[in-house]
């Protein structure tokens, strides 16, 4: 997405048929502002390449909300987006002329500004900005183009002549990382056309396939992970709806971008380990007429279905938000796609900040089955010429957000050209450059966003240590199997027609919804894994220490295992999977029943969000494990979970 989109432009009978499907969204914060200090806001703290190379260590992962370095200290991304390798070609007009491009700027396919300024002179802009974090977008056709981009188009870096796009975008990841900048890569889009409307770049799988989709990031992880710099794999940019179908949170059909951003997210952590995923929620779903169902949900979902990876603490959320859009508001000034749902900029400071927390911040409260980062990789404002007051007094509302929560962030767009009079031809940008390379900066003067952009990189936030945390993550067995297990993906299916479920390998079986098929992990309390075979339990064998649940069929691991998966026929108990402790487990136990309404923990243990919603749970306290299921086919119970066995840790 860019902040000055193709609504902004006179448009034609495709750009407001477009409109219908822009893609943006909100951010806000879980409390109100915090008052904005008297004073102008301290410049930012400029380092040098080396100085910011030595300020953290490669490569990053989470703690709760929290990004953390290699040293486990708080990384809070600073960040822009050095956008034009996804593409600038509006989609009509000749491809070669820039006129036909966003702002009349042709980007080649490359990042803006290398035929304008030395690579050095832009990430020494950069450094002068007060970023140490980059969002870098690419396309999909990026990737397969094996033309040399033209000469002038990096006529200020002589030495990329002759390259692909793709080898032109090595060169920069090369050069960033060794300036010390944390990388995360971007597939905005599919097609090298400019991102957002009915321009064949709506989903992941517009296009082309899920498959290649997958396979791309595959490449592209591969071809960057010995940079540890290179720190994130940013799924997709905005999915949103098209011409005739909506993307959707769970359905496990084509259109599901919950199911595929799991599955890329694990292709891309067996390939590249060390690698944040970075996932959006949907951005746009629904037709905007009066009476229809049509809005922009974002993170909402993830507080009912969360994603699971197979590295705990590699997991970062990620929204977009800006003044001119809304919840359900496209962002259409008038005529098809405008509706009278309010705007961003609308709200007052405190509908703001709360609808923000709804639909992104939430996310961050502490000891979720959700729990994760934040990340606004996108906002932004025009900056220098006419001013638009309402978008002024978002901007200042919605840093006031961001200073609040302590959020990470990257402002869009950073780079841009200045037309020969002199003034910026894409005023959102931060840096625009002229033909010559004469810089002008945010910080130049004369630019109303400098306040709060300075206060915005120079606030203090979080820094030091972040301890270690517990993590509680959900399976989702309604449709498929979910198997988030290194160790058993790499072994042959454990039980045969039947959905399973396994948590990783960190973690194990705290919970179970009853006739949905959820399940909850954790890793609170441990225990650590003995080497040595996992157990499939189909009957009562295993039941030795007398009937903990009479009358019922249960399903017991061996003594000294604990479950860590479980396998359902339709939504009835098929099988346990158990795994051996290294060290000694008590055998004694208590029965946990939830036949007839919630029973789980009212402390810790993900309490206070809903992973089965709609559905009893059974979950065993934090400090125990998991050791049997009993379930009965009478009664028309169907074989689904009515107790647990509940063992102590210690």
């Amino acid at each position: 997405m860019t902040g000055t989109p193709l609504l902004r432009r006179a448009a034609s009978a495709l750009a407001v048929l477009s409109a219908l499907l822009l893609g943006t969204t909100t951010a806000a914060g879980a409390t109100a502002p915090a008052p904005v200090a008297a004073g102008a806001p301290a410049a930012p703290t400029v380092l040098t390449g080396p100085e910011l190379a030595a300020s953290w260590t490669a490569p990053l992962s989470t703690r709760g909300r929290w990004i953390v370095d290699a040293a486990g200290n708080r990384f809070k991304l600073k960040a822009g987006n050095w956008a034009g390798a996804q593409g600038t070609w509006t989609g009509s007009g000749d491809i070669n002329d820039p006129a036909s491009h966003m702002h009349g700027i042709s980007a080649n396919n490359m990042p803006l500004g290398l035929d304008r300024a030395p690579m050095a002179a832009i990430l020494a802009d950069f450094h002068g900005l007060g970023l140490n974090s980059i969002r870098l977008p690419f396309s999909n056709a990026l990737v397969h183009d094996t033309a040399p981009v033209p000469d002038a188009a990096v006529a200020a870096n002589p030495q990329l002549k002759g390259k692909t796009p793709l080898q032109v975008l090595d060169a920069v990841i090369a050069a960033l990382t060794a300036d010390g900048f944390a990388v995360i890569l971007n597939n905005h889009t599919t097609t090298a056309r400019f991102c957002c409307g009915l321009d064949g770049n709506e989903r992941w799988n517009s296009s082309q396939s899920t498959q290649q989709w997958v396979d791309d990031w595959v490449f592209m992880v591969n071809r960057y992970k010995a940079d540890k710099r290179v720190v994130g794999a940013d799924l997709r940019n905005e999915v949103r709806r098209d011409t005739w179908d909506d993307p959707n949170w769970g359905w496990y059909d084509d259109h599901d971008l919950y199911a595929a951003f799991e599955e890329a997210g694990n292709r891309i952590l067996k390939t590249a380990p060390d690698m944040l995923v970075v996932m959006e929620g949907i951005n746009w779903y629904g037709i905007p007429l009066a009476g229809l169902p049509h809005g922009r949900p974002m993170l909402t979902p993830v507080a009912n279905l969360s994603h699971t990876l197979i590295e705990s603490g590699k997991l970062v959320y990620a929204a977009h938000f800006y003044a001119y859009t809304g919840p359900a508001n496209t962002g259409a000034g008038s005529g098809p796609g405008s509706t009278n749902d309010p705007r961003y900029q609308d709200f007052t400071p405190e509908q703001l900040a709360q609808v923000v927390n709804s639909e992104a911040l939430f996310v961050t409260k502490e000891g979720q089955h959700f729990t994760a980062p934040v990340w606004i990789s996108e906002f932004g404002a025009g900056g220098r010429g006419p001013e638009n007051a309402k978008e002024r007094t978002w901007l200042h509302r919605f840093t006031d957000i961001l200073v609040a929560n302590d959020t990470d962030f990257a402002i869009w767009p950073l780079v841009g050209w200045t037309d020969t009079a002199g003034a910026p031809m894409d005023n959102w940008a931060l840096l625009s450059y002229s033909a010559t390379g004469v810089r002008q900066s945010i910080g130049d003067g004369g630019d109303w966003r400098a306040a709060d952009w300075n206060r915005l990189v120079s606030t203090p936030g979080r820094t030091g240590p972040v301890a270690q945390v517990s993590h509680w993550n959900m399976l989702d067995l309604d449709h498929a199997d979910y198997d988030v297990s290194t160790t058993m993906l790499a072994k042959p299916d454990w039980s045969p027609g039947n959905r399973k479920g396994n948590c990783p390998d960190s973690q194990r079986l705290v919970g179970l919804g009853r006739s949905d098929s959820r399940g909850l992990c954790t890793d609170a309390g441990g225990p650590p894994k003995a080497t040595g075979s996992w157990t499939v339990v189909t009957d009562e064998r295993y039941v030795t220490r007398g009937d903990w649940a009479g009358g019922y069929n249960k399903l017991q691991c061996p003594e000294q295992t604990f479950a860590v998966g479980y396998s359902v026929r339709n939504n009835a108990m098929s099988a346990l999977l158990c795994a051996p402790a290294a060290a000694s487990l008590p055998t004694a136990g208590r029965t946990l029943w939830f036949d007839h309404g919630d029973n789980r923990p009212a402390s810790g243990g993900s309490n206070a969000s809903d992973w089965a919603p709609g559905h009893y749970k059974g979950q065993c306290a934090d400090t125990e494990y998991l050791a049997g299921v009993a379930f009965t086919w009478q009664w028309n119970h169907g074989g689904v979970p009515d107790a647990l066995l509940c063992r102590p840790l210690k």
